[in-house]
């Protein structure tokens, strides 16, 4: 695999290879086209980011099945999730353009493609919205849990809010500077990630004084909650690792942007899984092994979104925990970064072709950066205010993360049940599951069917106002409203992704932007 391709004989014809299959797909290369395989796989793997999920999450796990959820479930999920990847990266071959999935759905659709491709797109969307706001409110608890040990920070909601807004605006400058300052950062991520979780595992095996045992590792479980019934807390446990593993159809959004996109998109979706699922285990039996066995010590770390540092803190000192801090919440920084630009890119083809209201400013694309900037900054605003409950409600972390992966996972499914309903009339790309595209099609929707119902389930007992579980109402408001929306207008003109003309046309808007850029270059 490459990183950002430059100038040259080989890179020229890539681009060129690249942008007759988006003509193919009826779309005009408005996108600037730099990032190699790397980069792609570079974005999903910053998006998962198991310094993020595993980390901001690690409480949930720690009071929904203790050691037995957080290591036997990451594996669960993990290989399930692979199977889900598998199933995602064959379509992602076959259409590789910054839609993905609900362009996909249009593609796939024997019947009512128009239909299809809607409810895909706004569970998409209300994922993708989601996964940012988990994921930059994650970075923003972590880096108040640093300036409170460096500063006496206050870690109020507040004050974490605060945060919360600093990091979504320097996300959204981030991704209007350009797509080759965000490929460069992921790039940078990746190695970020994989150092990061080597330096927390190797400190954490050598340097504590105490280390739990593998009985209490592997076999230990643990119920914080009111439920009583230990398989239903074991599965909503589930929901550290379902989480986590979230966000690589990023390499599908990216797609009009990658060289050699019907390879690099589901080799990106499925590495990423992979590699992800490695460090991650690492990294939680590192975590689990430096936990104490002693139950009441164990009690205030599991209450806690800073399970993690309190770890540290028990297990390597005060100032070695804060050194650790700094390699979790630039890991988180730049998967929240890469999280903008993927949402970015889903929100630009959605209007592009006509499905988000005021869809004329947000498709618009700036002609120095060639980037999205107006959408940009809607998945920044919409973050922002997904999170606001986290205010007044004390579980509305674990919603918003619910909301993410119930959101996205439905958006992944749906596709791939339509390519399964397809057989043999499919028409795939160069990258393959031959023979085992069937049953590794019907195990990822079998799975995904199950979680969705999964995480809409009260998760605190008793429920009131300050611990419901608001996922439903959240997956219930995109339903109504894109349903709505759909019965009442959509139907009439929605009948999936547009076209943006014939080749001649495309060749026009092409050189629309060439031309553009060409002015800018002089006047610079």
């Amino acid at each position: 695999m490459s990183g950002i391709s430059g100038a040259g004989p080989g890179g020229s014809h890539a681009v060129n290879d690249d942008t007759a299959k988006l003509h193919a797909l009826g779309y005009a290369q408005e996108l600037r086209r730099r990032m190699g395989g790397f980069s792609n796989f570079a974005v999903s793997f910053t998006i998962i980011s198991v310094l993020s999920g595993c980390l901001t999450l690690f409480y949930f796990g720690m009071s929904y099945g203790g050691p037995v959820d957080l290591v036997w479930g990451w594996v669960i999920v993990g290989l399930a999730t692979t199977i889900v990847g598998l199933g995602m990266a064959e379509i992602a071959s076959a259409y590789p353009t910054a839609g993905g999935l609900y362009y996909w759905s249009a593609k796939l659709a024997k019947n009512q493609p128009g239909a299809w491709s809607w409810f895909t797109g706004w569970f998409n969307l209300l994922g993708q919205v989601a996964i940012t706001a988990g994921i930059d409110f994650g970075f923003a608890t972590f880096f108040a849990f640093f300036l409170n040990m460096v500063a006496n920070y206050p870690t109020s909601e507040g004050w974490v809010l605060v945060i919360y807004a600093g990091i979504l605006i320097i996300h959204g400058l981030l991704n209007t500077f350009g797509v080759t300052v965000v490929s460069l950062l992921s790039d940078v991520s990746v190695w970020w990630h994989i150092i990061g979780v080597i330096i927390i595992a190797i400190s954490l095996a050598f340097l504590p004084a105490h280390h739990a045992s593998a009985s209490f590792v592997f076999t230990k479980f643990i119920n914080n909650t009111a439920w009583h019934n230990s398989l239903y807390v074991f599965m909503l446990g589930l929901l550290m690792a379902q989480y986590t593993f979230t966000g690589y159809d990023a390499s599908a959004h990216m797609s009009e942007e990658t060289m050699n996109a019907d390879l690099a998109a589901p080799r990106g979706i499925v590495s990423s899984i992979v590699v992800s699922l490695v460090a991650g285990f690492i990294l939680i039996l590192a975590l689990t092994f430096a936990l104490p066995e002693n139950l009441k010590a164990y009690v205030p770390i599991a209450n806690s979104y800073a399970a993690p540092v309190q770890i540290w803190i028990a297990a390597l000192g005060r100032h070695f925990a804060e050194f650790l801090l700094v390699i979790a919440f630039m890991a988180q920084a730049f998967c929240g970064m890469a999280s903008v630009t993927a949402n970015s890119r889903m929100i630009y083809a959605f209007s592009r072709d006509g499905a988000v209201p005021g869809h004329r400013f947000w498709h618009r694309i700036n002609p120095r950066t060639r980037t999205p900037t107006n959408a940009i900054w809607l998945a920044v605003v919409c973050a922002f205010l997904l999170a606001l409950p986290v205010k007044w409600n004390s579980t509305a972390y674990a919603a918003v993360t619910s909301i993410a992966t119930i959101g996205l996972y439905i958006a992944y499914v749906l596709p791939t049940l339509l390519r399964r309903l397809q057989g043999k009339n499919f028409q795939g790309g160069r990258w393959s599951l031959g023979a085992w595209s069937p049953i590794v099609g019907w195990i990822g929707i079998i799975w995904v069917a199950f979680i969705s119902v999964l995480f809409m389930l009260p998760e605190v007992s008793p429920i009131n106002h300050d611990t419901f579980n608001y996922a439903p109402i959240a997956v219930g408001v995109v339903l109504l409203f894109s349903g709505g929306w759909w019965i009442i207008s959509a139907h009439k003109w929605f009948k999936g992704p547009r076209v943006q003309g014939d080749e001649s046309q495309l060749a026009a808007i092409e050189a629309e932007f060439t031309n553009i850029e060409r002015e800018l270059r002089e006047v610079d």
